[in-house]
């Protein structure tokens, strides 16, 4: 069926939505929508979601530092609190030290705001995309219940609370340390090994609704690699009047403004409150399946009509694919594809998890881009809507899990991890990237019926994929009578010999994969277990070995056909109180600032050279007082070439070609070399990577450090001018062809100009961070214009970067 909506009056869609927005349409059934006397302004079709309309409140919140009993009253004075804007971290932070004494307290936000003449007549719900750790929302001196738990939305119906103008919201944030999932354990923070700094630290939304709502929508795709491919569609619909006319729901699956398929249902139930309907899209021809390498999107556009006439519309995005893991390896749309993958932790230096979209959205594109990445591990909470929007976007597949870290507590808090596991899917279902719910809070002990129970939640709301968690060395011992999972999925910490990563054989009769391998695992003295902090600034040597054993470790996984694949320890360095430096846990490939490390070398290099052809070497090429004899022996190169051709000072030294034998099932295996030079003089190398007889990529290094450099790069050239976007500010030392300088030292002044503010330290000393840093530059809320920012090193001068920032759209903001 594709038939066309047909809108009152002859109005095409786009005209109704055109002529509701100019104000001029008055619909019959007023009672179900509320006032829809709607300004030009206003978009009255949201781009996803369930709001009719959704007006952002993350500008102009008063922050009042401790909680106080009086700050929740509408008449408190607060012209002494701070403005603030959302995302937000209620201590100021270093990207090193973190002390969760400054942020283990009550906090108290205050937001002013008048309701917007749209909303009039309307239902109204205030959505907290993520608060660290309770929140307690107080709306004109009413109390609305306490939500628990930092990384799901909670939401709260405020229609009868709320006025026309001089609307008061007061949020109590607790950061104290709770019984909340990862939380409860007597043991305090050094229990998680991940920090957790306190605040509001997402989006927060008012959102506008007719009394008659669709309240979310999952669109399941099913069979899509059979000709009757198909579109299962369940919406949820709430009402707050008794429905006595006749009420239809009308789901269309679009490419664009294209429809694809559509369907309508009549929504049989009468009364108030929630009741569900089911369509069902069919007959969708050749639709493109979502993949890794094309993850082709649609829109899935539903919408209600009350005696014909429309009232709501929700839009949500999928992907049609067929992902399953089987016995003999994870299959994606019928080919099997190896897992490849690095964990992500969601923290950030200065501001913990409070970081805007933009930003959030680069961490994809580097997993995706840069590490060549098919896969990344949420660890170990739901992670940011923007993230996943943008593994959506760039065939980048996701395992999610609830919130844990290798404890259990009371009955309390296995309810509060029932209800994440719950709301984790009832938020993400829609994400075609996702193809595994972890149900089990990480390397927990072994729950029989918690586990059971944290099974069926996501079955009975999400059959179209497979449960896990991840299991280890001790619960893999007793597995078999007390695990319940579809995916077995190990983390494999364990060396074969000093030196020599080891990965286990699948346990048998279930699909098989690593959550996690490599981290901070000492494989040269496994009995000191995971003491081996990979630090830009610290050991060389240990530096070095980190990319050799995460290629060990993809190599010997992928040996076996049965094993699907890993998803390695970690992508990068994040705060935490366990086997850390400084409170800085080193197992990154990255640093915290997102900057690579020598152990980067090895996903750098797996990529197709058609793409992008790269040559990465796994050291530094110094001869200075920390490394006098330079790379040494069995140096390696990481690349995606056949033949790498070395010259220093200008001659041939050695042609070299990939070690296939130790590394047979890399798709590009490293190469190696053993360097025995005289480097008084300071040599160059070269190295030219060939590609058959073609070099296709040539890259230089310098000995030289006389000849050193300061670079400055941002991430994004173009800013939002709405007070919370950012963008990421680099700066390093190194050498004049540009490759970052081994312990590369002094200090970063910081001067801008412009409508902006700098996240970071300012100075900046480089000598912990081995050489390279960042700060994040963000905007001013209501800014236009140009920033600048003038860099200044102790030693090697002055670098700046201009960064335009463009006028905010007010139309959405109170």
């Amino acid at each position: 069926m594709n038939s066309r909506l047909t809108y009152p009056g002859n109005f095409s869609r786009r005209e109704f939505i055109r002529t509701c927005a100019a104000g001029t349409v008055t619909l019959a059934s007023g009672s179900f929508l509320g006032n829809l006397s709607l300004t030009s302004k206003t978009t009255a079709i949201p781009e996803t979601g369930p709001a009719l309309f959704h007006f952002s409140l993350d500008q102009n919140w008063l922050f009042g530092q401790k909680f106080r009993e009086d700050a929740i009253q509408p008449a408190f004075d607060d012209r002494n609190f701070s403005n603030v804007t959302l995302p937000h971290s209620v201590c100021k932070l270093s990207w090193q030290n973190w002390n969760p004494a400054e942020w283990e307290n009550m906090w108290i936000y205050r937001r002013h705001f008048d309701l917007p003449r749209e909303c009039e007549g309307m239902r109204l719900f205030l959505i907290f995309d993520g608060v660290m750790v309770g929140t307690t929302p107080v709306i004109n001196g009413h109390p609305l219940s306490q939500h628990l738990g930092g990384y799901l939305p909670s939401r709260y119906e405020i229609t009868e609370w709320v006025k026309k103008e001089n609307n008061v919201l007061a949020v109590e944030v607790d950061s104290r340390w709770s019984d909340v999932p990862p939380e409860g354990s007597p043991e305090g923070p050094k229990r998680v090994d991940y920090l957790e700094p306190g605040g509001i630290f997402r989006s927060v939304t008012l959102q506008a609704v007719p009394q008659i709502f669709i309240e979310d929508v999952f669109a399941k795709p099913v069979g899509v690699m059979d000709a009757g491919r198909r579109v299962e569609v369940r919406c949820s619909i709430d009402s707050a009047v008794d429905r006595d006319k006749r009420v239809e729901l009308h789901v269309e699956l679009r490419e664009g403004e294209k429809i694809i398929a559509s369907s309508t249902t009549v929504v049989s139930r009468k009364g108030k409150g929630q009741t569900e309907a089911n369509v069902e899209l069919s007959h969708l021809g050749n639709v493109k399946l979502w993949d890794v390498d094309s993850p082709t999107l649609y829109d899935v556009v539903a919408s209600l009509l009350v005696e014909g006439i429309p009232v709501h519309e929700y839009r949500t995005r999928i992907g049609l694919r067929d992902a399953r893991f089987e016995l003999d390896g994870f299959f994606l749309n019928g080919r099997r594809l190896q897992l490849f993958g690095l964990n992500r932790h969601e923290l950030f230096p200065y501001v913990g998890f409070a970081m805007p979209p933009r930003v959030m959205r680069h961490d994809a594109e580097i997993l995706k881009r840069e590490f060549n990445c098919n896969i990344v591990r949420c660890s170990h909470y739901p992670q940011s809507e923007a993230f996943l929007d943008a593994c959506d976007e760039l065939g980048l597949l996701v395992w999610e899990e609830v919130p844990g870290w290798g404890y259990i507590g009371d009955e309390a808090w296995k309810k509060l991890l029932a209800r994440d596991v719950r709301e984790m899917i009832i938020r993400d279902r829609n994400h075609p990237s996702i193809i595994i719910w972890g149900t089990r809070a990480n390397e927990s002990p072994n729950d029989v019926e918690l586990y059971k129970e944290t099974r069926q939640i996501a079955r009975s709301l999400d059959d179209s994929r497979p449960s896990s968690g991840s299991m280890t060395e001790g619960t893999r011992k007793t597995w078999e009578q007390l695990w319940h999972e579809d995916v077995f999925a190990f983390d494999d910490y364990h060396a074969d010999a000093p030196g020599q990563v080891g990965i286990l054989d699948p346990v048998p009769g279930y699909p098989y994969m690593l959550a996690e391998a490599v981290g901070q695992y000492n494989y040269g003295h496994p009995e000191e277990r995971f003491n081996a902090k990979y630090r830009r600034a610290g050991d060389l040597e240990l530096q070095q070995s980190q990319a050799l054993f995460h290629a060990q470790a993809h190599d010997k996984a992928a040996a076996n056909p049965r094993n699907c694949g890993v998803i390695a320890w970690c992508a990068f360095d994040y705060a935490s109180l366990i086997n850390s430096y400084n409170n800085v846990k080193c197992p990154g490939v990255a640093d915290v600032f997102r900057i690579p490390k020598l152990g980067a070398s090895f996903y750098q290099s797996q990529v197709d050279p058609k793409v992008r052809p790269v040559i990465v070497p796994d050291f530094y090429w110094d001869f200075g007082a920390k490394t006098p004899f330079g790379p040494g022996k069995n140096a390696a190169i990481f690349s995606n070439c056949d033949r790498l051709d070395l010259f220093i000072g200008g001659k041939l030294y050695k042609t070299l070609r990939p070690d296939s034998t130790n590394f047979s099932r890399t798709k590009y295996p490293p190469f190696f070399v053993d360097f025995d030079i005289d480097a008084k003089n300071s040599p160059d190398l070269r190295i030219d990577g060939y590609v058959g007889s073609e070099v296709v990529v040539s890259k230089s290094f310098s000995s030289d450090s006389s000849q050193d450099m300061f670079v400055l790069t941002a991430d994004d050239r173009e800013l939002i001018g709405d007070g919370s976007d950012a963008t990421r500010l680099e700066f390093k030392v190194t050498d004049k062809f540009g490759t970052p300088r081994f312990f590369g030292a002094g200090t970063v002044a910081l001067a801008l100009t412009g409508p902006g503010q700098i996240v970071g330290d300012n100075s900046f000393s480089l000598e912990d961070s081995g050489g390279v840093g960042a700060v994040w530059v963000k905007t001013i809320s209501g800014g236009a214009g140009s920033i600048k920012i003038d860099a200044a090193h102790s030693t090697y001068g002055t670098k700046s970067v201009t960064i335009t920032v463009t006028p905010e759209d007010r139309t959405t903001k109170i």
